[in-house]
C-alpha cells in the first residue's frame, strides 16, 4: 500500500472547527489568567477571538459549557505533562518525582490549577466525558501510590490532600517557584512512614 492509501481522510470543515475552538480555549485560559475564572465575559471572549457573542454560541451552548470545554483541556494539558515524565525507578522515588512534577504543574499556571482542583465556578459540574479525563488521572496517582504501598482509602485520600495542600502553598506563595516541590520527598517519606 502506498502512503496516500494510508491516510485518514479529514473534513476540512470540521479541522477548521477544531482549530476555532482550540483557539477560543486558549483565549478562555488568557482571560481567566487576566480576569479570574468567574469573571470570563463572553463578550470579551468573542472579540478577542474575532466573533459576535452570539456566534460563540455555536461553539460553546453556554457558560458553563466553556467551563466544561476548559476542564476537559486542562486534563489533557495534565496527562500529556505526565505522558513526558519519566516514573521508573523504586516506587519511593517515582511517587516523590510524581509528587514534585504536579506541585510544579499546579504552580505553573494558577488558574488552570484551580479549574481542575478546586471548585471556583458556582453552579459548574464537568460533564460525564470530560470528568473520565479526571478519572483518567486519578488511576494514575493511585497507581503510582499504591506501587509504593499507600492502598486504603483514607491513605490515598491523605496523599491527595497533602498534594493538594502543597500545591496550593506553591500556587498561592511561590507561583513558578519551588519552595513547596522541594518537600516532595519529605512529604512522601511521611505518608509512608509506618504507623
Amino acid at each position: 500500500m502506498n502512503e496516500s492509501a494510508n491516510r485518514v481522510a479529514t473534513d476540512p470543515r470540521s479541522d477548521r472547527r477544531e482549530a476555532k475552538i482550540a483557539g477560543i480555549l486558549s483565549e478562555a485560559w488568557d482571560l481567566a489568567r487576566r480576569d479570574g475564572l468567574g469573571a470570563i465575559s463572553l463578550r470579551d471572549l468573542a472579540g478577542a477571538v474575532g466573533l459576535r457573542q452570539p456566534s460563540l454560541y455555536v461553539y460553546f451552548e453556554s457558560k458553563l459549557a466553556l467551563y466544561d470545554a476548559m476542564f476537559a483541556d486542562g486534563y489533557r494539558q495534565l496527562l500529556a505533562y505526565l505522558d513526558e515524565r519519566d516514573y521508573t525507578g523504586t516506587p519511593r522515588d517515582a511517587l516523590i518525582r510524581f509528587t514534585r512534577d504536579l506541585i510544579t504543574f499546579a504552580s505553573e499556571d494558577g488558574v488552570r490549577y484551580q479549574m481542575l482542583f478546586q471548585r471556583p465556578i458556582p453552579g459548574f459540574e464537568p460533564t460525564t466525558e470530560s470528568f473520565a479525563l479526571a478519572l483518567e488521572f486519578y488511576e494514575r496517582a493511585t497507581t503510582v501510590a499504591a506501587n509504593a504501598g499507600i492502598h486504603h482509602q483514607a491513605d490515598i485520600d491523605l496523599f491527595a490532600a497533602v498534594i493538594n495542600g502543597l500545591s496550593h502553598q506553591q500556587v498561592a506563595n511561590d507561583p513558578g517557584g519551588r519552595r513547596w516541590a522541594d518537600l516532595a520527598e519529605q512529604a512522601v517519606d511521611m505518608l509512608l512512614a509506618p504507623r
